[in-house]
């Protein structure tokens, strides 16, 4: 039996395979039609223009869907090893519901782009990350309160290191965003595609957009680790 076919740890895995290949196949499609710079763009900026906005809103659908059934299973599967345990039951609750509310912005980055509705896509991009980030924090002390019995220590500091990573990536990200948009290298720079490396404010541009991919990889990083759980 092939490691997927066993129990349900085919979903984490479609999750995370599809993920990737929606952000890998926009990027590599809005790169041959020269929509974009080369050279880490935004992954918003590669969803963008048709036809990759196209192909980039129907494979975040189908990610949003995996995520909320990816996380429905995990909570169930958390419960049914705890039914006794009220701190944990509620804080499983907890988690789910921060979960399905990250894979609804998932939905509302993949249909209201960057350059047509911004604030809308922020918002997006806010419950994605933001309360993603949460989720995440929710599982990681969840993973802790269920050793050794459940979980080993292992999975637990990978999924504390892979919060690290996001939360260091979000702040990152956040910081270098504010900076590139507060007007001092120059106006309506959301709807700005190409960058020259000699203009004014690259470098805070290159920061920001490594620190989005570094941001998405952290996420999936993180759903790998279901994948044993779930076997």
């Amino acid at each position: 039996m092939w490691w997927f076919q066993q129990g349900l740890s085919f979903l984490p895995a479609a999750l995370v395979v599809w993920s990737a290949a929606s952000f890998v196949f926009s990027y590599i499609t809005a790169i041959v039609l020269h929509h974009v710079d080369p050279l880490v763009p935004y992954i918003s900026d590669t969803g963008t223009v048709p036809p990759e906005r196209c192909l980039f809103g129907i494979m975040l659908n189908i990610s949003a869907f995996l995520g909320m059934a990816t996380m429905y299973v995990r909570y169930k599967q958390v419960y049914a090893l705890n039914p006794d345990k009220s701190s944990i039951i509620r804080l499983n609750k907890f988690g789910l519901t921060l979960g399905w509310m990250s894979c609804f912005g998932l939905c509302i980055i993949a249909n209201f782009q960057k350059c047509i509705l911004y604030y809308i896509h922020v918002v997006g991009a806010c419950l994605t990350f933001g309360v993603g980030a949460i989720y995440m924090l929710v599982q990681t002390v969840l993973s802790y309160l269920m050793q050794p019995e459940v979980h080993s220590k292992d999975i637990f500091w990978i999924r504390l290191t892979a919060l690290l990573w996001c939360c260091s990536s979000i702040v990152s990200m956040f910081v270098s965003s504010v900076v590139l948009y507060s007007g001092l290298y120059g106006t309506d720079l959301v709807q700005k595609m190409h960058w020259d490396p000699q203009e004014k404010g690259y470098t805070t541009h290159i920061i920001s957009t490594v620190s989005e991919w570094s941001l998405a990889f952290s996420f999936l990083s993180f759903f790998l680790t279901y994948i044993r759980d779930f076997q």
